[in-house]
């Protein structure tokens, strides 16, 4: 009983949801029908590569929901000023939400203030979006993910997020969780990277997912396929 006081039905998933499209092969269609169903749907935002930001705010406008756009994506290995730059870009398009990858082997380098400091640029040029910071948790040990998380947290983030999806592991309860224990309340946790259901989504949540980031959104509030 407790459960179904705090957790969303599916139907009430929408607005967690950051319909997702980021495979290289995406077309300019595929990128507008995902606009489509965010309005229809109420999805929180679509999440797409940097070259259709701007396309996703024109479809959007007037819905209320954002474009989200990713930045070094998926690898992260992308100089401090280029990560910036591309944010800024991404924002001027009209992206209301930036979603980052660290520099993921710095962070097991042990580089502490270079990855922090890399996330505190690319926060100052995201002006008044949000930013979002993957941090690959396939790829790093639980220690390395609290750091990730405490980085992130002092460098002016407003989200940890999980993962790219691309990097052959997702988002799993133990991370969303470990997560949701180093950042406290303040900053907002999306798990991403293999959500596909509502039961997943809704398991992510219980765990102190604030966020779900998917490319199964018409999925899991409408009960069918697309």
């Amino acid at each position: 009983m407790v459960e179904a006081l705090i957790l969303p039905k599916p139907a009430d998933l929408a607005p967690f949801i950051d319909h997702t499209i980021l495979k290289p092969e995406t077309t300019l269609e595929t990128v507008r029908r995902l606009c489509r169903e965010a309005r229809t749907f109420g999805f929180h935002s679509v999440c797409v590569n940097p070259i259709y930001a701007g396309v996703v705010a024109r479809e959007l406008e007037g819905s209320g929901s954002l474009a989200c756009s990713v930045i070094a994506f998926p690898f992260g290995a992308v100089p401090t000023p280029d990560k910036a730059a591309e944010a800024h870009q991404a924002v001027a398009d009209g992206a209301g939400e930036i979603d980052m990858v660290i520099a993921i082997g710095r962070l097991k380098d042990g580089a502490r203030a270079e990855v922090e400091d890399d996330i505190a640029a690319v926060k100052k040029a995201c002006g008044h979006a949000l930013l979002k910071v993957i941090i690959e948790t396939c790829l790093l040990t639980d220690a390395e993910k609290v750091l990730a998380c405490q980085l992130a947290k002092s460098a002016g983030a407003d989200f940890v997020k999980t993962s790219t999806g691309f990097a052959g592991g997702g988002a799993t309860i133990a991370d969303v969780a470990l997560m949701r224990r180093t950042v406290g309340a303040e900053m907002g946790v999306k798990a991403s990277g293999g959500v596909r259901t509502a039961e997943q989504a809704r398991a992510m949540i219980a765990a102190g997912a604030t966020r779900i980031g998917t490319s199964s959104g018409v999925t899991m509030v409408s009960g069918s396929p697309r």
